[in-house]
């Protein structure tokens, strides 16, 4: 190509990229802004309809079929399918649940089972202690069921947490989605480079650390996830070889009648080597473990839509 055009075309491709970024980031904005007039549960059961008819003409649609037929060997292609359209169904009810964040948590520990969230009195318990015991911890969650709802439960109940969150592509999307996440969703750190620090910081000062951990990282420590080597990010463990202290897992399940329970799982043991340090991998490998266990329960509430092994 004569490179006059070669140019030209690079000017078209800078000068298309950023309105086009632009006039995404405003449908996020009043995308978002609109579904907050509307009913939540009502949208949420128009969004999820709405993702499984969309989601089979998607490319990840392909990736989520091979993901769940390598997890699952032993499953026939009709129930891949029917977890798949699970899987759509999840991730668009928590699109028009994310608009309502502010108030879908109506969790009331004096008056438990009038509301949309439930939660064992053995998890309660143990958030309790979580929460007042003046020691930070390391909470970890995955893409399962609602995965934004943790935090929001966190700071309702008292619990002084830090979350780990990775920010969109889009500026202006990323602005009004931050608008949202800080409605009771405690201290927001910024996936980056100086992430770690900040983290670690937080932990010094006797915050709850909290972070996702279930997707693949190109320069992860390598953990097995059903029965598949995989890569993990060993942030967490490498904090806690900074900061000792306990580790949690948590998850918000969906359950039948457009309500959620809460789960926070007993302590955690991390793995050492012979000197007692902490042993980065196999303490990942342990979480990607507890995460294995969860998603094996609920299939369809697990984003399988990215490539988890590579």
């Amino acid at each position: 190509m004569h490179p006059l055009l070669l140019r030209t075309r690079a000017r078209l491709r800078d000068t298309v990229k950023p309105v086009s970024a632009a006039a995404i980031g405003a449908l996020t904005i009043g995308l978002l802004r609109a579904t907050r007039y509307f009913d939540p549960i009502k949208t949420a059961n128009l969004f999820g309809r709405i993702t499984q008819k969309i989601g089979p003409m998607l490319r990840e649609q392909k990736i989520g079929r091979a993901n769940l037929t390598a997890a699952f060997p032993d499953k026939s292609p009709d129930e891949i399918e029917t977890i798949l359209a699970g899987v759509w169904d999840n991730l668009g009810r928590i699109g028009a649940e994310f608009a309502h964040l502010d108030n879908i948590w109506d969790l009331d520990p004096d008056r438990l089972g009038n509301g949309r969230v439930e939660i064992e009195p053995k998890s309660q318990k143990l958030f309790e202690r979580l929460r007042d015991d003046g020691k930070p911890a390391l909470i970890f969650a995955s893409h399962l069921g609602n995965w934004e709802l943790p935090a929001v439960a966190a700071v309702a109940h008292g619990l002084d947490a830090a979350v780990l969150y990775r920010r969109p592509n889009i500026a202006s999307a990323d602005r009004a989605i931050e608008q949202l996440r800080s409605v009771n969703m405690g201290t927001l750190i910024p996936a980056g480079r100086d992430a770690p620090f900040k983290l670690a910081h937080a932990l010094q000062s006797g915050q709850h650390v909290a972070m996702l951990v279930d997707q693949y990282l190109t320069n992860g420590v390598d953990v097995t996830f059903f029965g598949r080597k995989t890569k993990a990010n060993p942030m967490l463990a490498r904090l806690l070889r900074q900061i000792e202290c306990p580790i949690h897992g948590v998850r918000i399940i969906r359950l039948p009648g457009h309500r959620f329970r809460a789960e926070l799982s007993e302590e955690i043991a991390p793995v050492r080597d012979a000197s007692g340090q902490i042993d980065v991998q196999g303490t990942m490998q342990v979480i990607t473990s507890v995460i294995e266990g969860w998603v094996r329960e609920y299939p369809d509430q697990w984003l399988w839509l990215h490539r988890r092994w590579r």
